[in-house]
């Protein structure tokens, strides 16, 4: 088993990195190198690896839910209206059934088989969907919108929709119709109960994971179980992996569902801790990224393939470009998004990837007929949608979609240096600010360090002349530039270099930061009399920004 870590971390890493200098995305070297290290070819994986690839995948697609709601933004959903609700319901559903008729037809499948066939090709690849949306939201591309923040909602409601029923279609071509008996002598059949399954899996998938987010508030911020990030992290995505445990023996509630509410809550209930957890997960990313592809690649069966190209290709197309499509229509119907944005679902939100691979060998393994057939073409799906999609996002981003401005408390920003030890001390920052436009810029510039560092900010107002309106709206832009970063707005009174020095000798500050007021003519001799007096006086460094936005660190 450590030789076949080592196959499938050191390649898949260094043929993705090839592949992404190529200008291909880099998990179609990763699945290259699952399809030659597995038993297809040269059969270099250890059987016990691949007996444990499934339980891998998904603590990977843990990983990438986690980043998922760690990245969504309520304002922008809230924005959206119900357009995050119907695509993730409309666009699966259609295409589901679009593959139902058009295997019927191309396949001689009966109506049953087909929708089965459908309901697995339906479904949408967090692996895939998830980064490229992320990726998206950091450069800003389509979030005035928030088309990335409906994409990755509707790809997670879609996947429970279908899953759903492809457990109903399986158990009644394996079993025949079930019915149940509810109190009262109340009977209903399967299909009669899978809407109050949907609704069930959702809601106490939302709830629970609400529940965990208030937990994790509550262990990791509250009483301070942990050090650092990295233990926050580990804290954070034990309990997500919980979920999705429990989620497999007690069907009751959607487990990627309540991973994915978890990460959104985590932003409403306490932004900073979000902020940290983004960057582990980020990290976690990295080995989960190679782990859920290679596997992905050993899992295709190629000998299967060949039989069903051509039919294969053709289904998938059907799906795609008149079941989808037609479910992207809906789903944007009535809303701000124009020709060029609706465009962009094509290769936004078409990938498939990860629920293909966990489930496309069950109705062979069941017996259903047509199983061989099924499972060729949900690894086709894999093959071509998976590449196209990974290419196609950043691709057509820049000319589908309209760029806004980024908000970075919902975004993940690199720490600079190592990570800090369980014993270091929390850097500390002070930024200076008055009640001017100047103190957007020193906000912005000490929300930036912070992040950065992982820093906390102490926030001092020194009172000159008496202005409580000034000083409360100064305590709102405070609470909106620094939401994801632990901060204390503090307010003094008395000589302002004086109460900057004492207040950053107080807390142990590690840099001041203020702005440098100064265009007119004698200001280019004189830097200003607050700032020249905390430079020449202050023993901790310090950080001028100036109107230009032109930062000056001196020696």
């Amino acid at each position: 088993m450590l030789e076949s870590f080592l196959w499938i971390l050191l390649v898949g890493f260094f043929v993705g990195q090839i592949a992404r200098r190529l200008k291909a995305p880099a998990l179609v070297g990763m699945i290259l190198v699952g399809i030659l290290l597995g038993p297809q070819v040269a059969d270099v994986i250890s059987p016990d690896v691949l007996a444990a690839s499934d339980p891998l995948r998904k603590i990977a697609v843990m990983v990438i839910l986690m980043k998922a709601g760690l990245g969504l933004d309520r304002e922008k959903l809230v924005q959206q209206g119900t357009v995050a609700l119907r695509l993730g319901f409309l666009p699966a559903a259609c295409e589901a059934v679009a593959i139902a008729l058009a295997a019927m037809w191309i396949l001689k499948f009966d109506f049953p088989t087909g929708l089965l066939l459908g309901c697995i090709i339906g479904a949408e690849s967090p692996a895939v969907i998830v980064p490229g949306m992320l990726r998206l939201k950091s450069l800003g591309w389509g979030i005035a919108k928030g088309i990335p923040d409906a994409i990755l909602t509707g790809s997670a409601l879609s996947d429970v929709l279908l899953l759903l029923v492809f457990s109903l279609l399986l158990n009644f071509l394996a079993q025949g119709a079930a019915e149940v008996t509810l109190p009262f002598g109340l009977t209903l059949s399967a299909v009669q109960l899978l809407p109050f399954q949907i609704i069930c899996q959702i809601v106490l998938g939302v709830v629970l994971g609400w529940l965990t987010a208030q937990v994790l508030v509550l262990l990791l911020v509250k009483q301070n179980w942990t050090q650092n990030a990295v233990q926050d992290t580990l804290v954070a995505a034990s309990f997500a992996l919980l979920l999705v445990v429990v989620a497999e023996k007690f069907p009751y509630f959607s487990g990627y569902l309540a991973v994915m509410a978890i990460g959104f809550f985590l932003i409403e209930l306490d932004a900073p801790l979000a902020r940290r957890l983004r960057q582990g997960f980020d990290s976690l990313w990295i080995i989960a990224e190679i782990v859920l592809f290679v596997l992905l690649g050993t899992s295709i069966q190629l000998q299967v393939l060949e039989k069903t190209l051509l039919s294969g290709l053709l289904i998938l197309a059907v799906g795609t470009l008149i079941g989808r499509a037609l479910g992207w229509y809906l789903s944007t119907l009535g809303s701000n998004w124009n020709r060029r944005e609706r465009l962009f679902l094509l290769p936004g939100n078409s990938a498939k990837a990860t629920v293909q691979a966990a489930i496309g060998a069950i109705p062979l393994a069941q017996g259903i007929q047509g199983g061989e057939t099924i499972l060729a073409i949900a690894a086709l799906s894999i093959l071509v949608t998976a590449p196209i999609a990974a290419w196609a996002i950043p691709t057509f981003a820049p000319k589908l979609l309209e760029r806004g401005e980024v908000d970075p408390t919902k975004v993940a920003m690199l720490p600079e240096g190592a990570a800090q030890g369980a014993n270091a001390r929390r850097i500390v920052l002070l930024a200076a600010v008055d009640t001017s436009s100047l103190a957007t810029q020193v906000l912005t510039k000490a929300a930036d360090l912070a992040r950065r560092s992982d820093s906390e900010v102490i926030v001092l107002h020194v009172i000159r002349t008496i202005d409580p309106q000034g000083v409360e709206h100064l305590r709102s832009k405070v609470q909106r530039l620094l939401a994801d970063i632990r901060h204390k707005f503090i307010t003094a009174t008395g000589s302002v270099p004086e109460e900057i020095i004492r207040f950053a000798q107080d807390y142990r500050v590690a840099e001041i930061v203020m702005g440098k007021r100064g265009h007119q003519p004698w200001n280019q001799v004189l830097v200003g009399s607050v700032s020249q007096a905390v430079l020449e006086s202050s023993p901790i460094p310090v950080i001028l920004v100036e109107d230009d936005r032109l930062p000056i660190r001196p020696e």
